[in-house]
């Protein structure tokens, strides 16, 4: 028995009449066909940008949507026919999400949750103490929630997943909101959660690539609605080992032109651009070292200015980027965003 499963997941969305006399048509695809089989005891990603569909398929994993064709299954229970037995096995956290109630504190807020699931107080408070120390808010603990800073409220939301001791648990960009020292503790702490509960699940959701490889055991890579691919990390990257990585800083905020796009060798580009030190700046995947002097030349011919260049490994960002056609770290602008 698998510990999650979709089996032709699809979930569309009526769009408003205003988004039709654009051009969008009437529904938006969120969730495309979507087949995924995660086993007990894995940590399972799921990679892509906003609008993707990341956040569509846990909630309706999560019995908060129904889907609109297709099945899904939580430990053998069927989100849609047995959304009971399904809520007493799971938990969520929805990194920059507004959790609990301003007027407690923390300790109130987390005992809370605990009493929604039915958990008497007995067997909840040592895991209550538990994830308040392990978060850092054993300190905080008796302030009320509307005092935190955003970055102590991020930390309950996360303790709030745990305290319920679920046997799946949806992890939607838990670390969104937190500085590089509590996103550090938060990985090493799910990494140790599941290397001493063999026979619990997580399903994380981030756009971080690094986060994504550091954690997950395989990544399913999604963008809109579709799953373009499913693999362990160290197999995903095989797809561009034959390929160089380029990185380039350029002097001022420059459109780049389809020449550079179509380049020989070239294999996908993305762009960005900072306002803040007005630079643009290339990831371009070509499909050997030799590729990359020429671009280069490319690029000084057409009189840019060169401010840095550095040669990489390829990531599993190359990896989306090869699929999919864009960088998560671009700024993309979606033609029909998922409803909230």
């Amino acid at each position: 028995m698998y510990s999650i499963e979709t089996i032709e997941l699809r979930r569309t969305f009526r769009l408003e009449r205003a988004a039709r006399k654009e051009g969008r048509g009437r529904e938006l695809v969120a969730v495309d066909d979507v087949s995924l089989q995660v086993k007990p005891g894995e940590l399972f990603g799921l990679l892509g940008p906003n609008g993707a569909g990341k956040t569509t398929l846990i909630r309706i994993l999560c019995t908060l949507l129904s889907p609109t064709a297709g099945r899904a299954l939580v430990e053998g229970f069927d989100v849609v026919k047995e959304i009971q037995q399904v809520r007493r096995l799971i938990n969520s956290v929805s990194g920059g999400e507004t959790c609990g109630y301003g007027i407690l504190n923390a300790r109130e807020n987390l005992r809370l949750f605990t009493e929604l699931y039915g958990i008497p107080w007995k067997v909840a408070k040592p895991r209550v103490d538990f994830m308040l120390k392990v978060t850092g808010l054993d300190k905080y603990a008796g302030i009320r929630t509307n005092r935190l800073s955003t970055g102590l409220r991020q930390r309950m939301n996360f303790a709030r997943g745990f305290t319920t001791d679920p046997k799946v648990l949806f992890l939607d960009e838990p670390t969104i909101g937190l500085d590089v020292h509590s996103a550090l503790d938060v990985r090493r702490f799910i990494k140790g959660w599941l290397a001493e509960h063999p026979d619990k699940t997580v399903l994380l959701t981030t756009h971080y690539m690094a986060e994504a490889d550091e954690l997950c055991d395989r990544i399913a890579i999604i963008d809109n609605g579709k799953v373009q691919t499913c693999a362990p990390p160290n197999e995903l990257k095989k797809m561009v080992q034959k390929e160089t990585a380029l990185e380039l800083t350029l002097a001022g905020r420059i459109p780049v032109p389809n020449e550079w796009q179509q380049a020989g060798g070239v294999v996908k580009l993305s762009s960005s651009q900072n306002s803040e030190n007005q630079t643009t700046h290339l990831h371009i995947l070509l499909e050997s070292a030799a590729a990359s002097g020429n671009f280069i030349r490319m690029v000084a011919r057409d009189g840019r200015q060169l401010v840095d260049l550095r040669t990489i490994e390829p990531t599993l960002e190359d990896v989306f980027l090869k699929l999919t056609g864009r960088s998560l770290a671009e700024d993309t602008t979606k033609t029909g965003e998922e409803p909230e």
